[in-house]
């Protein structure tokens, strides 16, 4: 890692996972998670050069997140079509996908895929990412205030699910 910078090959090794889990936990489901994460790597190689160091995981949540709500738009304008199918994955092999699946209970992941794409980002980054307002705040573009008011609102929505006899129950 020159410069506090690290290469391409140092963010897939060391920090795969990590953007695995967050592209699951939005998704839902792994071959969506290992797509977004696909394209998160490709937009990290493009983007290295102008990263600044500082909070790494900040700003590959960022990515992640932001090729996450890239495809949702894409999905409402085209909503039969599917993330497209790619063999060459650039991916660290199957443990990440394991590991991510125990992380959650059941209950838990399809209550989240049930919140709106606006809460689901903010709850998944500071409640399974660790990320900090701050970080969420940068990742998503919106104020912190915005950040604190949706993980508050996204929390309860998530209690109201568990707990209304549809999931969980």
């Amino acid at each position: 890692m020159a410069d506090g910078v690290p290469t391409w090959e140092e963010v897939a090794r060391e920090h795969g996972r990590f953007l695995y889990n967050v592209a699951y936990r939005l998704a839902g489901n792994d071959d969506d998670a290992q797509d977004l994460v696909q394209e998160a790597l490709l937009r990290v190689r493009k983007g290295l050069e102008r990263y600044e160091p500082g909070s790494l995981e900040g700003w590959l949540a960022r990515i992640v997140t932001n090729v996450f709500l890239d495809e949702m738009r894409r999905r409402k304008r085209r909503p039969t079509d599917a993330l497209p199918d790619d063999p060459g994955r650039v991916l660290p092999p199957a443990p990440a996908a394991d590991e991510a699946q125990t992380g959650l209970s059941d209950e838990i992941q399809h209550a989240l895929e049930r919140l709106p794409e606006e809460f689901r980002v903010p709850v998944v980054l500071c409640d399974v990412s660790d990320l900090s307002y701050e970080q969420i705040a940068d990742a998503t573009g919106v104020p912190i205030g915005t950040v604190r008011s949706r993980i508050h609102r996204g929390r309860r929505m998530l209690r109201a699910t568990l707990t209304a006899g549809g999931v969980g129950a």
